[in-house]
């Protein structure tokens, strides 16, 4: 990472020159069994393909707020970082009915369509399945994000002193929230490049979103990310920590 990152998307394409092949966000649902590595290199590839979605597809502009209804998972990783390389303002759980465009996962797809904007829907499924039958009023993330292409470049500058992110009421611009991800970082354990933090918290508070992706992002680390962890004893959780050699833990 370098003096020089104003905003997420800066953090991640530092961290996509200084070593591609290195883990970036690992996630286990313990519900599902389900268990994703995703290197810099490919989750930076789910980003440019979202982001162009998103900028594309969706036609969102810079300064445009995108509610995301999801959980902490993989896929809402990418929608934050896809979010910041737009310049759209991020929502995360944000009130569909003031967005201007709305992603939403299982359980919040009622809740969406009170977005009068473009609304994706993602199934959350192992492997990023497609949905069987779409729900009414979205289009399916699965099907629209692949044909995307791989390199991203925004119509205009990101103004890293905009609104970026908003979660548990507060909001940040970009540059906040890189000083507060960069600061976060020793309470979290995260030292320097190369540790790895265990999160188990909900991205719906800062503490969540930043032990969760944008602290690691911010050091060199990275994340594993764990849904349902609850579903674990402590010694299936200890295994856990020693084989993926997490260094700290947020839970």
């Amino acid at each position: 990472m370098t003096a020089i990152d104003r905003t997420p998307a800066d953090l991640l394409r530092s961290a996509l020159a200084a070593d591609p092949a290195r883990p970036l966000v690992t996630f286990y649902d313990d519900a599902t069994g389900e268990r994703v590595e995703l290197s810099v290199a490919t989750f930076a590839n789910w980003v440019a393909k979202t982001a162009n979605l998103l900028q594309g597809e969706l036609g969102a502009e810079p300064g445009e707020r995108v509610a995301l209804l999801l959980p902490a998972h993989w896929q809402t990783a990418v929608w934050l970082l896809a979010c910041s390389s737009v310049g759209v303002v991020a929502q995360v759980g944000g009130d569909a009915a003031d967005a201007d465009h709305v992603v939403a996962g299982p359980g919040q797809f009622e809740a969406g369509l009170a977005c009068s904007g473009e609304r994706v829907a993602l199934s959350l499924a192992p492997l990023g399945r497609r949905f069987a039958q779409v729900p009414g009023g979205y289009v399916d993330y699965a099907v629209e994000v692949p044909g995307q292409g791989d390199v991203f470049r925004p119509y205009g500058p990101v103004d890293p002193e905009s609104a970026a992110l908003v979660v548990a009421g507060a909001e940040f611009s970009g540059a906040e929230v890189v000083e507060r991800a960069r600061g976060d970082a020793g309470g979290f354990g995260l030292v320097g490049p190369g540790g790895r933090v265990l999160s188990a918290l909900s991205y719906d508070t800062w503490e969540g979103v930043s032990a969760g992706l944008y602290a690691p992002l911010a050091v060199g680390g990275s994340v594993v990310l764990c849904r349902n962890l609850e579903r674990l004893g402590e010694d299936a959780v200890a295994k856990r920590i020693e084989s993926e050699r997490v260094t700290a833990t947020a839970r």
